[in-house]
């Protein structure tokens, strides 16, 4: 796609003028995420305004484009945002603008980082292997910046979700916070080395877009622990993004299997346990002079048919509401996957929904399941 063409695009699409900055997160900041495989509209965005959410952590790289990858065109040589794709986007931002929803960009993928799930199931590492694909990542951001900045839902840009530089390098995804310094004093000034890969990114951002804030996933999946290498990056705009589905074999997928489910609280893991995992982030902040407002449980959920998800949930969103940090349940009304939409019943079969979609007949599927209601009356809690 020419420059000139995409200037054009920009222009005729361009919302009344309203540049995000960090205020927005100067306060407690409670939402959802969306990473649907069809663009929401605004009664989606209406819907996730009335559970009290004020943003959304909005993934685009599931949508149908022009391109094998959204916004990106393809992930294997970046050379321009396609128009039209652009135009879905902004389109979808207005949608939520209207639902007065605030948006935070989030990719699953970037050049030399294909998302698993669009890759043959195939984890792509060239971006922790190649610079160049660094400076193909840094100039989709540049454009993308460039494109939206002045969008009024805008609330920040979320680099890349859940990086795995450390993947295949001998660090263990569980492993403690000193191991994990020893890790990056090994591959600091690599291909791997996560806070320089950031650094390069908002610089580029920073040369279009000098305030919209700026969110940052740490790395092994954003595991909570991740930041315990890092020194602060050098802009007072950043946010710090961790998730939390620890321990996965409790709150994630093999529970909705497993006969009998594991229990929570119980042996392996309960709420003391929960507080001290959760603790390692803000700890690390309160080290390094970073406010409670700058840290973001950017994911976090459990299955709903696990029998103490509402419990687990529950403990979750006091932990996170008592530091006074900003945070995203996982996830709201997904169309591709059902295992976390906690508006449906946790009795309800995963099979009906989807039968139900298939058939055009989504509007029949239950939305009274009582773990919303957890989230609700923690959307209205404060620190």
């Amino acid at each position: 796609m020419r420059l000139a063409a995409l200037a054009l695009l920009i222009g005729a699409l361009a919302a009344p003028v309203q540049a995000a900055d960090i205020d927005f997160w100067n306060t407690p900041r409670h939402g959802g995420n969306s990473f649907n495989g069809q663009p929401p509209d605004e009664a989606y965005f209406r819907a996730l305004k009335a559970t009290g959410a004020t943003w959304v952590r909005l993934t685009f790289s599931k949508w149908k484009g022009e391109g094998r990858d959204f916004l990106i065109g393809d992930a294997d040589g970046y050379r321009g945002i396609p128009a039209a794709d652009l135009a879905t986007l902004r389109r979808t931002m207005d949608a939520a603008q209207a639902a007065g929803i605030r948006v935070v960009l989030v990719p699953l993928s970037l050049p030399g980082d294909r998302w698993v799930q669009h890759n043959g199931d195939r984890q792509d590492e060239r971006l922790w292997n190649d610079r160049r694909f660094w400076e193909q990542s840094a100039d989709f951001w540049r454009d993308l910046a460039s494109a939206v900045k002045d969008h009024p839902a805008l609330a920040g840009y979320n680099l890349l979700n859940e990086p795995t530089p450390e993947k295949g390098s001998g660090l263990d995804e569980q492993a403690a916070p000193a191991v994990r310094e020893a890790w990056y004093a090994k591959h600091r000034g690599t291909a791997r080395d996560l806070p320089a890969f950031y650094a390069q990114l908002i610089a580029a951002i920073r040369s279009v877009d000098a305030d919209t804030p700026v969110m940052v996933d740490g790395g092994w999946y954003a595991h909570a622990w991740s930041f315990s290498y890092w020194t602060p990056l050098p802009d007072d705009k950043v946010l710090y993004a961790f998730h939390m589905y620890e321990p996965w074999n409790l709150a994630s997928a093999p529970q909705i299997t497993r006969k009998p489910q594991l229990r929570y609280p119980g042996a392996a893991f309960d709420k003391a346990a929960l507080q001290r995992f959760l603790g390692e982030p803000f700890a690390w902040a309160k080290v390094h002079g970073v406010p409670a407002s700058r840290m973001v449980a950017g994911e976090f959920g459990c299955v709903r048919v696990w029998a103490d998800c509402g419990a687990y949930l529950g403990d979750v969103l006091n932990t996170l509401n008592g530091y006074g940090a900003h945070w995203a349940f996982y996830s709201f009304r997904e169309d591709v996957w059902e295992g976390m939409d906690y508006e449906i019943p946790p009795a309800f079969p995963a099979g009906r929904v989807y039968t139900l979609r298939e058939q055009g007949q989504g509007g029949k599927v239950p939305l009274d399941g009582p773990l919303m209601g957890v989230i609700r009356r923690a959307m209205r809690q404060s620190p």
